[in-house]
């Protein structure tokens, strides 16, 4: 919950909150855009991964690994 200013907001403050705002726009436009590309061509979006591909535990397991002994 916001709490009331006495007198005017830090412009920084008012650029921050639009600049967030306008992400969140490009990234909601954005998806909307790719579903409709996807949609088009008949596919999934966010497409789906095939299956047999390694867990991410197993990826980050594998980079850990140092080479030297």
């Amino acid at each position: 919950m916001k709490t009331k200013q006495t007198g005017p907001r830090p412009l920084r403050e008012i650029e921050q909150e639009v600049m967030a705002e306008g992400r969140e726009w490009t990234r909601q436009r954005l998806q909307q855009r790719l579903q409709e590309e996807a949609n088009r061509h008949g596919g999934v979006f966010p497409p789906e991964r095939e299956g047999g591909n390694p867990s991410a535990a197993a990826a980050d397991a594998d980079a850990n690994r140092s080479g030297g002994g």
